[in-house]
C-alpha cells in the first residue's frame, strides 16, 4: 500500500512525526507537508508566485506553501506514482463542526478526495499533544481496517481523538457535523507603533453537539469519524431559486 502523509503543522511538527512512525509498518510512505504552521489556509491554492519543493535529512518532502498545495503537486507532477491513500495530520487540535471549512489538515485531505483518492484526516483535541500516542494508535487501527477492508468508493474521512489515554476511549463512531455558536468577538489590541490590530476571537461553544455529532461522540471519549462531502449545493433550495429567478 502506498501512502501519501500531510499535515497543516509543518513537516517538523509532533503530530506528522508520530503518525509516520505508526505507519511505516503498513506500506511505502512518502510525507509531503508545508514548510510552515498553515493552520487555518482551508483550500487555498498558490497561483501567484512558484512553489518550492525541498527534501529533509529525513526523507520528507517540505513545500513553502499551504496544506493543499502540497497535495496537489504531489499528485500532479512530484510523485510518479498514484497513491493508494492520502492521510492528514495528526493535527494540534480539533477539527470539527464548521471548523472543518477552516482546516488545512481537512482540506489537505479534502485535495486526495478531489484527485480519486480515498483520504482521511486525523485530529487530537488537546492542543498541547496531550496522549498523542493515543491518536497515533487510533490511526494505525484505522488505516489497518482501510488496507483489510478497503472501501468500495473513495471517501473523505474526518477523525477526531479525545486526549485521553487509549484504555479510556469509549469506541468509535460514526457522526455528522456538531454546530458550533457563533466566535467570540475579535481581540483588539495595539503595536508598538500605536496601529490597532485584531486577533480573531476564539471558537464558541457547540450549538448543536447531540450524540450523533462530532461534539457528542468526543465528549463521550468516542473517537469520532465523519464522512464529509464536497457538495456545496443546497438542492433543497434548488427548486426555490429556480422560481425566484423566474417570477
Amino acid at each position: 500500500m502506498r501512502i501519501l502523509v500531510t499535515n497543516d503543522d509543518g513537516y517538523n511538527a509532533a503530530g506528522i512525526e508520530a503518525l509516520v512512525a505508526v505507519l511505516r509498518p503498513l506500506g511505502d510512505i512518502t510525507v509531503v507537508a508545508p514548510e510552515t504552521n498553515c493552520s487555518g489556509a482551508s483550500n487555498s491554492l498558490t497561483l501567484r508566485r512558484p512553489l518550492s519543493v525541498r527534501q529533509a535529512a529525513n526523507g520528507f518532502f517540505f513545500v513553502n506553501g499551504t496544506p493543499s498545495d502540497c497535495v496537489h503537486v504531489a499528485l500532479t507532477g512530484l510523485l510518479d506514482f498514484r497513491p493508494d491513500l492520502v492521510v492528514s495530520g495528526i493535527n494540534n487540535g480539533a477539527n470539527m463542526g464548521e471548523d472543518t471549512l477552516y482546516s488545512g489538515t481537512v482540506a489537505a485531505a479534502s485535495e486526495g478526495y478531489l484527485f480519486g483518492v480515498p483520504s482521511i484526516a486525523f485530529s487530537l483535541l488537546s492542543r498541547e499533544w496531550q496522549h498523542l500516542d493515543t491518536a497515533a494508535q487510533v490511526a494505525h487501527e484505522l488505516v489497518v481496517r482501510f488496507r483489510d477492508q478497503p472501501w468500495a468508493s473513495p471517501l473523505l474521512l474526518n477523525v477526531n481523538i479525545p486526549s485521553v489515554p487509549y484504555r479510556e476511549l469509549t469506541g468509535f463512531r460514526a457522526t455528522r457535523l456538531g454546530r458550533r455558536h457563533p466566535s467570540e468577538p475579535v481581540i483588539r489590541s495595539t503595536t508598538p507603533y500605536g496601529e490597532t490590530v485584531y486577533w480573531i476571537g476564539p471558537v464558541g461553544r457547540p450549538l448543536d453537539g447531540g450524540l450523533d455529532t462530532d461534539f457528542g461522540a468526543t465528549e463521550s471519549l468516542a473517537v469520532s469519524l465523519t464522512p464529509l462531502r464536497l457538495d456545496l449545493t443546497d438542492h433543497a433550495q434548488a427548486q426555490a431559486v429556480a422560481q425566484w429567478v423566474q417570477a
